[in-house]
């Protein structure tokens, strides 16, 4: 079916162990670009109280950190595939005014898209764990959380508070994983291209097109169109074949576990460390994430607290078909639908 397995190299597949993200994919905001974006905060909020919806290229403009934004697309798609930015003054702003220069960061870039059933346009990842009752993603408690793609094209955290001790953003390359792949195992790298069913979030389906598990098999491992992308589900493969959905064979089994070992090894991934005010954006083709575990503070509000995105690139070419199963675009007018006013920010969570 493959008869051409290939290395795809280039930018893209890079080694944690061997790359320093400060010399090579950090950007330091200039004091003009800094007063670039208070002076769009300022435009924003002589607007009116604007929900997120309302923050577009035009209610919060941008020249000189707009033109940045659109390099940072490229370099995004076929670059590192991961870009940090510092110099936001956390101390400045409030969470609200954050939340606002996130978005309107984040809408000079590309589309802000609902991130689940609830609708919410700004996701908030912190440990409620002892708090809120029932079961709780991941990203709602201390937990270390395994390597992983999110949906759509990118992802953006931007840091409010710290953790008391850990909780670093640990990435790795998909590229890098899938041409050790080819070049070692390229039985398995076949594996990962034919894919496997992926199972939903029950509320994201109930409210979203209502498929519990994926119509096709969704690869892996991509290069339709001459462009490769990844789309690494593994937890979610694992339960749709706990479902019943399929059965998970000894190669596919096997081709997984390597999967998990090779992004979960110190050679691939990179650790970084987001400090308050640092916003960091990942496309989800290319890099896989997850977190190691943390230490935190009794206080709610003293606790580890990032802000998150979900963008869709328009320019960009869609994925697959082969991977476009799970991200249906049926789901997200359903879950905009269960959204209200002003709901994500800061102030009202």
């Amino acid at each position: 079916m493959f008869d051409h397995l290939s290395a795809v190299g280039g930018r893209s597949s890079w080694k944690g162990s061997e790359l320093d993200y400060r010399e090579d994919g950090l950007w330091q905001l200039s004091e003009s670009e800094l007063k670039e974006i208070d002076a769009a905060l300022s435009h924003l909020r002589s607007l009116g109280d604007l929900d997120l919806p309302e923050i577009t290229a035009e209610t919060f403009p941008l020249t000189t950190v707009g033109a940045f934004l659109e390099r940072l697309r490229e370099e995004l798609r076929s670059g590192r595939g991961f870009v940090l930015i510092r110099g936001i003054a956390r101390d400045r702003y409030s969470d609200d005014d954050l939340a606002r220069i996130y978005c309107g960061l984040g809408a000079h870039l590309g589309v802000i898209i609902p991130q689940s059933a609830n609708g919410e346009l700004l996701g908030h990842v912190r440990d409620v764990s002892d708090v809120v009752q029932g079961e709780l993603r991941g990203y709602r408690t201390a937990s270390a959380m395994n390597m992983h793609s999110d949906g759509h094209d990118v992802v953006a955290l931007l840091c409010l508070r710290e953790a008391k001790v850990g909780g670093a953003s640990r990435i790795a390359s998909a590229v890098a994983v899938h041409d050790h792949m080819v070049r070692t195992r390229p039985d398995l790298a076949e594996v990962l291209y034919r894919g496997m069913p992926v199972a939903r979030g029950r509320l994201d389906a109930e409210k979203g097109d209502g498929r519990l598990v994926t119509t096709d098999n969704v690869a892996i491992f991509s290069q339709k169109g001459g462009e490769f992308s990844s789309c690494v589900h593994v937890s979610q493969v694992r339960d749709a074949a706990q479902m019943g959905a399929f059965t998970l064979t000894e190669e596919q089994d096997e081709a997984l576990e390597l999967l998990c070992e090779l992004t979960s090894s110190p050679e691939f991934y990179l650790d970084m460390n987001i400090a308050p005010g640092d916003i960091q954006f990942l496309n989800n083709r290319l890099i896989v994430h997850g977190r190691t575990r943390y230490e935190d503070h009794p206080e709610i509000d003293r606790r580890r607290h990032l802000m998150r995105l979900w963008l869709n690139i328009p320019t960009w070419k869609r994925r697959p078909a082969d991977q476009d199963d799970i991200y249906s675009e049926a789901d997200l007018p359903n879950w905009a639908r269960q959204r209200t006013p002003f709901m994500e920010l800061p102030s009202n969570i």
